[in-house]
């Protein structure tokens, strides 16, 4: 077989992004800085068209095959039109999500039960030792605070420093970018209902681990199931995983009402994310209007 006979190896695109990723890392380290930053909304966008665009590959053409076929293309390409890419089932990012149905397994309580429920396990949760590092080194648990009767409750992934001296959840920058949310959503802070996936500060505010999640989800679980609120907003990747038995990004699973018990679960970037990627504040303003217009609120 001759050189111009040999068939065209097909790309691996696991090797186009690994070398993609090594030569943009490389350029950042010399000091380069005019690649553009990612917008969340386009890579989400751009990585869906590009696993449909994987599912029927066919076999790549010989350099005679596509010598041979590009003459005509070329000649008729005006009265040709483009291919367009057809979504699929399997890749359609509104397709409805349901992680749990039913009934919570907690009735539905009158406000004063419901807030000395959660003050015996806020009383519980602040001498856990089940997780043995967190514990060792936290100043205070952080259970969660807000209206014990709430229509929306905020769910989050863990305290932060501030968080940890105050024992309040959310009381830091992203605490404050977070209060403004609500309140662009015409709620008050009080109004609502906080909480985060663990109870303790991870140290060097590092993701918590998985074990360290699972020790806190009677706490978090029973949590929601007394306050019942009818909207649950994941802020963020940990919490909206770990709430729907998920694997996929954030970018994924935002832009649809998914279902937990009762809750209409809502899921969107972290107010930590958002300080550092402004970009993005769009998007989560959009992800709120839609709980907002689902809920009949006037955006």
């Amino acid at each position: 077989m001759t050189e111009a006979n040999k068939p065209i190896d097909p790309v691996d695109p696991d090797q186009v992004r690994a070398e993609a990723s090594a030569l943009a890392e490389h350029l950042r380290r010399s000091g380069v800085h005019w690649l553009p930053k990612p917008q969340p909304e386009s890579v989400a966008r751009l990585e869906e068209l590009f696993l449909r665009s994987q599912e029927k590959l066919e076999p790549s053409p010989t350099v005679e095959q596509a010598a041979a076929t590009a003459r005509p293309k070329l000649a008729t390409s005006q009265s040709v039109a483009p291919r367009s890419i057809r979504p699929t089932a399997r890749l359609d990012p509104v397709a409805p999500s349901t992680h749990l149905g039913g009934k919570y397994p907690q009735p539905d309580l009158p406000h004063p039960e419901r807030q000395t429920l959660l003050d015996e396990l806020n009383a519980k949760v602040s001498v856990c030792t089940l997780c043995e590092v967190l514990a060792s080194c936290r100043t205070n648990t952080v259970f969660g605070e807000g209206n014990a009767s709430p229509r929306v409750v905020f769910f989050g992934e863990g305290p932060g420093a501030d968080e940890d001296r105050s024992g309040r959840p959310f009381v830091g920058r992203a605490g404050q970018l977070l209060t403004k949310m609500i309140e662009a959503c015409s709620f008050r802070r009080e109004d609502v209902y906080i909480l985060n996936t663990v109870k303790c500060r991870p140290p060097g505010n590092r993701n918590p681990e998985a074990d360290e999640i699972a020790n806190c989800r009677e706490y978090y679980e029973s949590q929601l199931s007394i306050l019942r609120p009818e909207y649950i907003v994941c802020l963020g990747a940990v919490s909206a995983q770990e709430l729907l038995k998920s694997k996929l990004s954030v970018g994924r699973l935002r832009g649809k009402l998914h279902s937990y018990f009762e809750s209409k679960v809502l899921v969107t970037y972290h107010p930590a994310y958002l300080l550092r990627n402004p970009a993005a504040k769009k998007a989560a303003w959009d992800d709120l209007c839609l709980m907002l217009r689902d809920a009949g609120i006037k955006e």
